[in-house]
């Protein structure tokens, strides 16, 4: 690989329309990152004024109408705009091609062409607060036949979701090219880094499994517009398909959040016990495991909508496999803590949250995926504490334990590092009060999805509420010190600053245009093998 100036890949090109036209993947990464987190701030003042109008039982703050038109947006920005882009979106397209040795990923204007996608996807989907009657209020999953009914703007909101299906599927189709052609050379795939391969499970995921949602959700654009009997009995529709469509799609997309989450989480442990990942193999083969499984176990999303005993059986059966591969990257992670000369930073404060929150959230979706339990349990707040445990608890921290990670190396910059200790311990204390409260409430028997309660459900609803604002604070006080790192001084960060073997703390931090100013080398005995390379 040739040499390049050092300069940084900031300093390149200036000007607005140097980064919304470039196609170097670290500044569309960053595209990326800056829109994801304003779309991030907007769902979470959604769901605060969701915590607010729950605060008592009654009408605090709005009407049934608008609190389920506010938990619908809420759902769909946390979702589509949020999760599911986030970590291969950002951190994907920035550290995909550093981390294999090569100089961008294969397509660059089809990357470009991806962010474009998602941002007018994201205003097709804000557009609804201000055309027709207000957003849809059918909850994210556009539930029929009352999506199909519904005078709110339904057809724009899935016509959103829609179009960022396309920047999804461009992203996956960009890496899985980019993991097979362009690796540097002596990168096999079994010296590859684990988030490389978290994100190649993720991306046949997102090749595979989104047209399914595109096709269901024109399905609803066609049954509004031209009356097309498909989902709504009252004209020879059958709803129960919808159902079947939606989660086929939507199972697989849990793992689209989270494979990617647990790649971070495998990049952050070793660098911060100083010492090889334990089961290298387990934990690459666990992640293609979990993608090729998680397509087999939609049905456990219907247990009481109506299928044979035999389907729900086999469903509940491959709920319980799919954990399996789960498990053996949380063993895996467990035993490469053990024993290990530990640096408690923030980016491990992050990664061990993650590990006891998804912990959490994976037991309690056991639960769900016992039938008898579940008959219980569904539709109630239990299954609102069970999806943000794994995908707040689990991704969203995933997220910014990255975002910690590898602030260094993307800016050059540092963050103070006791505010975000700090502003961890808020955020974890916070996060468990909003959403524990939640389990319980489920169990006591609280639906879900309604804006008022009985009384006997106060408390838990008042703590979570209080939650609420605590995880607000330890947010708000987290993006102000990730912000004020980079206003500051410029402190000197080096090359390496967490002391990582993985090849981006090979080049420079920033990196230059085309990545390295050095031909890279891989680590012997793998990406992890801190002893031979220390």
């Amino acid at each position: 690989m040739a040499a390049t100036t050092e300069l940084n890949f900031f300093q390149e090109k200036k000007g607005l329309f140097s980064w919304i036209f470039s196609v170097d993947h670290k500044r569309i990464a960053l595209l990326y990152l800056y829109a994801i987190l304003g779309f991030f701030l907007v769902g979470v003042t959604l769901g605060i004024l969701m915590r607010l109008e729950l605060l008592n039982p009654g009408k605090d703050l709005m009407e049934a109408k608008t609190y389920n038109q506010v938990f619908t947006m809420h759902g769909v920005i946390m979702i589509f705009l949020f999760i599911i882009p986030s970590i291969p979106a950002v951190f994907g397209n920035f550290f995909l091609p550093i981390l294999l040795g090569t100089d961008d990923v294969s397509f660059p204007r089809l990357n470009l062409l991806s962010w474009w996608i998602y941002i007018i996807g994201a205003l097709m989907a804000l557009s609804t607060l201000l055309f027709g009657d207000g957003p849809a209020d059918t909850g994210w999953t556009f539930y029929a036949p009352y999506s199909v009914r519904t005078g709110t703007n339904v057809t724009m909101s899935v016509l959103a979701a829609f179009v960022l299906g396309f920047s999804s599927i461009l992203t996956g189709l960009n890496f899985i090219v980019t993991i097979h052609r362009l690796r540097t050379p002596g990168m096999t795939f079994f010296k590859m880094p684990l988030f490389a391969w978290a994100l190649y499970a993720t991306s046949w995921i997102q090749l595979l499994a989104t047209p399914i949602i595109g096709i269901t959700l024109m399905m609803i654009v066609a049954e509004r517009v031209l009356g097309v009997g498909l989902f709504d009995p009252a004209i020879g529709g059958d709803p129960i398909l919808y159902q079947h469509l939606f989660w086929i799609y939507s199972h697989p997309a849990v793992y689209i959040m989270a494979l990617p989450a647990f790649g971070i989480i495998s990049e952050i442990l070793p660098t911060f016990t100083h010492r090889t990942i334990f089961g290298y193999k387990a934990i690459a083969f666990s992640s293609l495991a979990i993608a090729f499984v998680g397509y087999f176990v939609w049905g456990h999303h219907m247990f009481t909508a109506g299928m044979s005993g035999a389907a729900r059986i086999v469903f509940s059966i491959m709920t319980f496999l799919v954990a399996i591969p789960t498990a053996i990257k949380v063993f895996n992670w467990v035993a490469t803590l053990y024993k290990g000369s530990i640096d408690v930073q923030p980016p491990l404060l992050y990664a061990l949250g993650f590990i006891f929150q998804f912990m959490i959230g994976g037991l309690s979706g056991l639960v769900l995926g016992a039938l008898a339990t579940d008959v219980h349990l569904h539709d109630t707040y239990f299954v609102v504490g069970h999806f943000h445990y794994v995908m707040f608890g689990g991704t969203g921290f995933a997220f910014f334990g990255a975002l910690h990670y590898w602030y260094p190396k993307i800016w050059g910059r540092m963050y103070n590092k006791a505010v975000a200790n700090v502003a961890f311990v808020i955020f974890f204390i916070g996060f468990n009060m909003l959403y524990f409260p939640m389990l319980i409430s489920g169990l006591m028997g609280m639906p879900r999805r309604y804006y008022d309660y009985l009384p006997e459900f106060h408390l838990p609803n008042m703590i979570s509420t209080y939650g609420s604002w605590i995880l607000a604070t330890g947010l708000i006080l987290m993006l102000w010190n990730l912000i004020a790192g980079f206003f500051g001084p410029k402190p000197e960060t080096g090359r390496n600053y967490w002391g990582g073997i993985t090849l981006e703390w090979q080049t420079l931090s920033p990196p230059p245009l085309q990545n390295f100013d050095k031909m890279p080398e891989i680590p012997k005995g793998g990406p992890y093998d801190f002893e031979n390379n220390y």
